[in-house]
C-alpha cells in the first residue's frame, strides 16, 4: 500500500484529552506506519479550520468546563463535519465529543450546552457517576474500555447503537446500549485510550478510510500478540 496517505484531524486536543484519548491517534498511526502507510495528523484547536482533505476525525473526553469552552467554536465547525460525515469520512469521537455531536448535554446545574446534532441523542447529568471497566458487543468483535461519566445519553430510537453492554453501564445503565453510530461516525464512552486494546476496532476504522479514499478492500494483517493479550486480561479485570 506504498504511496498512499490518510490525513488523521484531532479536534480540540487541549480542551478534551483528560483520559489520554489522544493515544487513539497514535494507535491508527502507528498502525498505518506499520503496514507502509503514510499518516498525517493535524490538531485542530479553537479558531482553527478543518482540513477539507480529512480522512479520519479524532475526538475525546472531557470535563463539563472543557465542554463549555469548545461549543460555541463546534457550532463554526457543525456544517463541514455534517458533510463530511455524509461523504463517508470517519470520527470516532469518545465520551465528552461524543455528547456534543448529539443535540445537547445537560448539567447538573440545568446548564444546556448545545451539541451539533450530528448523533441523534441527548444527554442529561445524572445522580450516578458510571464509572469502571467495560466490556461491549459491537460489529468490530468484543470492545474492552473504561467508562467514567455521569452523562444519561437517551438515543433516538430508530437510530444505531455502536455496541451492546456485556459489562458496564454504556449509555445509560438502562437498555445495554453503547454509542452511536451514523455513517461513518462512532460515538462511544469508552476510554482506554479504546482502540490501543481493540485492534479489530482500530482496524476497522482504518479500513473504512482507505475503501472511501483507494478502494482498498483488506488490511495487511498485523502481530498483535500484544494487544490482544491486553484485551484478555481488560475482559478479565472486576468492574
Amino acid at each position: 500500500m506504498s504511496n498512499r496517505q490518510l490525513h488523521i484531524v484531532h479536534l480540540y486536543p487541549k480542551e478534551m484529552n483528560i483520559y489520554g484519548d489522544t493515544g487513539n491517534t497514535l494507535v491508527l498511526r502507528r498502525r498505518l506506519e506499520w503496514r507502509g502507510i503514510d499518516a498525517r495528523v493535524t490538531l485542530v484547536g479553537i479558531g482553527d479550520e478543518i482540513p477539507a482533505d480529512a480522512d479520519i476525525i479524532m475526538g475525546g473526553g472531557g470535563q463539563d468546563a472543557g465542554q463549555d469552552k469548545i461549543q460555541a467554536d463546534l457550532q463554526t465547525k457543525a456544517e463541514v463535519l455534517k458533510k463530511m460525515s455524509d461523504d463517508g469520512v470517519v470520527m470516532l469521537m469518545v465520551c465528552g465529543m461524543y455528547q456534543l455531536f448529539g443535540r445537547s448535554f445537560t448539567t447538573n446545574e440545568g446548564k444546556v450546552i448545545k451539541g451539533i446534532s450530528l448523533l441523534p441523542l441527548e444527554t442529561t447529568a445524572g445522580p450516578t457517576r458510571f464509572i469502571g471497566n467495560t466490556l461491549y458487543t459491537s460489529g468490530f468483535g468484543n470492545i474492552v474500555g473504561y467508562e467514567n461519566h455521569s452523562g444519561v445519553t437517551k438515543i433516538d430510537k430508530d437510530a444505531e447503537r455502536f455496541s451492546k453492554v456485556l459489562s458496564g453501564a454504556g449509555n445509560n445503565g438502562e437498555d445495554k446500549s453503547e454509542g452511536c453510530r451514523v455513517n461513518n461516525v462512532f460515538g462511544t464512552y469508552s476510554h482506554g485510550p479504546v482502540l490501543s486494546k481493540n485492534p479489530s476496532f482500530a482496524d476497522g476504522l482504518l479500513l473504512l478510510a482507505l475503501e472511501r479514499k483507494y478502494g482498498v478492500k483488506e488490511l495487511e494483517p498485523l502481530d498483535d500478540n500484544l494487544e490482544l493479550s491486553a484485551h484478555q486480561f481488560a475482559m478479565e479485570r472486576p468492574r
